[in-house]
């Protein structure tokens, strides 16, 4: 009886599986396959070794093999088994053949060998193989070799050799390398354009008229309160934990520990997720407060534009900054034109959008408001992100070269004047914003699980699966 063998893994590298197509084992079973043999058989000679019956190969067939036990010679008879083979190796054609390992397994009798007892069955070539064969009878046969030989003399094909650890490591340097050069190059020829534009006629006239300085109606206040440093610097402590913990979220793939509120346990989250929606939340109720003071105490008029001319003045603002002359402008008493748009840009529309797109993210979003879908909250939610570090990389530049210690002083002690000399050299608000600067490290490295954990177990479950 013919049993097909399962093919497996290719000897070679990018060849075909092993054994070919086709190829199948025969086996001593008699021809009507009673289901009990053991009577019929030799004493001591062969024993009967069920074989589990697959799906059937036809639909509505019987299943496959067709019989349910074949007879296999025992532990004792292997010089038997040895003849029994022989003869079949004999009885089919030279060249027909093939060894084919067999795995091995446990033995049938305590303490026996390990069954079944040979380990190479020989296997006839399918049809196609052999054709092969016959077709390059040209060039000299070579002896086939036994499955267990080492196969080092066969070189694998160039296309098949394996990636070396680390090859595309130098590929995605020279690829940042690349993109670092480009960038400096177009940055360096947008520096030569505007100074070209505005040496022309046309460029001393527009920025003789529109200076840049962003148009503020009559009465606006003049200096930046207390609170408003106070919630620059919870601000800044925030965003930067609410962008490391996003980031985490994104990256993190088997989570160290798990939060579940107490009445869901089965709601569980990980972790660094939990923190990340902390954040979030105090994030929120800061800006909600920061909305209540900015409108009550009427410094909404420096962030909001009042007046068209806000835009020609940014435009000219923009000009000035690419020529690497700074605008002539004292935050303590006005904005640019161009820092106003930014920051109604930064606080009325890239916070909303995080925040109702990190929501709709959320597990607190209620499952029957499906007017947004998440697809659309991703697609808006991680672009906001990079738009944040974005902001906060070109503010934090621009704070330092367009003089460092005033700007300071200004944000963080509330210490400026009319006159924008009068605190440049003032050390009060660099030595805050130093201190300042260590809390939010500190902060940043405080949010990992083993320090989140016990604040976690406050609000529910903290556990590791």
């Amino acid at each position: 009886m013919q049993i097909p063998l399962r093919r497996g893994l290719p000897r070679v590298p990018a060849g075909e599986p092993w054994p070919p197509a086709g190829s199948f084992v025969e086996l001593d079973v008699p021809n009507e396959a009673p289901r009990s043999p053991l009577n019929e058989a030799p004493a001591g000679d062969l024993a009967a070794v069920a074989v589990r019956q697959g799906l059937p190969r036809t639909p509505g067939g019987a299943a496959f093999p067709p019989v349910d036990v074949v007879m296999l010679p025992l532990p004792a008879a292997a010089a038997g088994a040895t003849a029994a083979e022989s003869d079949q190796t004999s009885a089919a054609p030279a060249g027909e053949l093939t060894a084919v390992a067999v795995r091995q397994g446990l033995p049938r009798t305590p303490g026996g060998a390990a069954f079944p007892p040979v380990d190479v069955v020989k296997l006839a070539l399918p049809a196609a193989a052999l054709k092969g064969r016959e077709d390059e009878t040209a060039q000299p046969e070579a002896e086939t070799p036994s499955t267990r030989e080492p196969r080092a003399a066969q070189s694998p094909a160039p296309g098949a050799q394996p990636t070396q650890p680390g090859t595309a490591r130098p590929g995605r340097l020279a690829a940042w390398a690349a993109a670092a050069l480009s960038a400096g190059f177009a940055f360096a020829m947008a520096v030569l354009f505007a100074r070209y534009l505005v040496s022309t006629e046309w460029g001393e006239g527009f920025t003789t008229r529109f200076d840049g300085r962003q148009p503020l109606p009559a009465g606006a206040p003049v200096g930046l309160p207390a609170w408003l440093n106070w919630a620059h610097f919870f601000n800044m402590f925030l965003m930067v934990l609410v962008i490391k913990t996003g980031l985490s979220v994104r990256r993190e793939r088997r989570p160290e520990a798990l939060w579940a509120p107490r009445g869901n346990p089965r709601a569980k989250i990980s972790l660094t997720l939990w923190l990340h929606l902390a954040l979030d939340i105090a994030w929120v109720a800061l800006g909600a407060v920061f909305y209540v003071l900015l409108f009550t105490t009427g410094q909404w008029v420096r962030v909001v534009p009042t007046s068209w001319e806000v835009f020609p003045n940014a435009l000219s603002a923009g000009l000035q900054y690419l020529t690497l002359h700074w605008p002539a402008d004292n935050g303590w008493v006005h904005y640019n034109a161009l820092q106003e748009l930014t920051y109604f840009a930064v606080i009325f529309l890239a916070a909303p959008l995080a925040i109702v797109s990190g929501a709709r993210m959320s597990p607190v979003w209620p499952k029957g408001w499906t007017f947004m879908p998440v697809s659309a909250a991703r697609a808006i939610h991680f672009p906001t992100m990079i738009f944040f570090v974005v902001f906060i990389a070109s503010h934090v530049a621009l704070v330092a070269l367009t003089g460092l210690r005033r700007n300071l002083n200004a944000m963080f002690a509330a210490r400026g004047s009319v006159d924008p000399a009068a605190y440049a050299t003032d050390w009060t608000g660099t030595i805050i914003f130093l201190i300042a600067l260590a809390v939010v490290a500190l902060g940043a490295f405080a949010a990992r699980p083993v320090f989140i954990a016990p604040l976690a177990r406050l609000t529910g479950t903290v556990s590791n699966r």
